[in-house]
């Protein structure tokens, strides 16, 4: 019992304490006034609209026989649950310093903190604008939502464990903050946002399954669109860097708490 009360009482604690980082992050960065805190999924439905309106604007109605309303949406809300909270995590650290003065606050509660509003708003977001896009007739509903549930999962621990790397990495070095960025830009055309593998020449699509995020994406529009296309993924190979990256990540986070000092 006494082992039960004392693991319930840290779940607890740890609760309130990411929760107060949660409330203070949206404060923090949207503020009280006009809209708020529904910045925080207003901001990911304007990218992946305006994505979706540019396609359109150019005469793109299908790719490949494929919907291009549906395409922009898996893909680009695919691009922001992996990227977005790599990029809170990048740098974090060092403007929450005071905060680490308390002894239940740690470094790796301000990661967390912070992947959970951004996958949060990349979810609410893409839910949103699904719903919307399926009620004006723009879209057709999704074939197998457990599918797009996989997927959407398996992106948000690979978004994990990669936002636990790169943010305990960039305080070592702010090295890694720059080549983040150029990483990030690299790795955007490749992530299957804006193609699918079965496109690619033979070829090419078991290599591009080699990419984590493009499995992810396969899945998710798999989930989506259903048969007649064909969809190429490794889901047990993308299971397992989401597992490597959230290990390798919660130890470097570890290693970063001992080497920071409160202010």
């Amino acid at each position: 019992m006494e082992t039960g009360t004392t693991l319930g009482r840290s779940f607890e604690i740890q609760r309130r304490v990411i929760g107060a980082l949660l409330m203070r992050e949206i404060l923090t960065r949207y503020g009280r006034h006009n809209i708020g805190f529904m910045w925080l999924f207003f901001e990911p439905m304007l990218f992946t609209l305006g994505i979706t309106l540019l396609w359109s604007l150019v005469k793109v109605e299908h790719v490949s026989n494929v919907p291009i309303m549906a395409f922009a949406l898996t893909g680009y809300s695919s691009v922001l649950v992996w990227r977005n909270p790599v990029n809170r995590c990048n740098l974090a650290v060092e403007p929450n310093l005071s905060l680490l003065y308390h002894r239940n606050v740690r470094v790796i509660d301000i990661f967390a903190a912070r992947i959970l509003l951004e996958v949060a708003g990349a979810t609410i977001s893409f839910i949103v604008l699904a719903a919307a896009f399926i009620s004006v007739g723009w879209v057709k509903p999704p074939h197998d939502v457990l599918r797009i549930l996989e997927g959407w999962f398996l992106l948000i621990g690979y978004a994990t464990g990669l936002g636990l790397t790169i943010g305990s990495l960039s305080e070592r070095s702010e090295t890694i903050d720059r080549v983040w960025h150029t990483i990030t830009y690299l790795t955007f055309p490749l992530s299957g946002a804006a193609f699918m593998v079965d496109w690619l020449p033979q070829k090419l699509q078991h290599l591009a399954t080699y990419m984590p995020m493009v499995n992810g994406v396969e899945m998710l529009r798999e989930g989506y669109f259903g048969p007649p296309l064909k969809f190429h993924y490794d889901w047990v190979y993308f299971a397992c860097v989401d597992i490597v990256l959230v290990l390798i990540g919660l130890y470097l986070a570890r290693e970063a708490g001992k080497r920071v000092e409160p202010q």
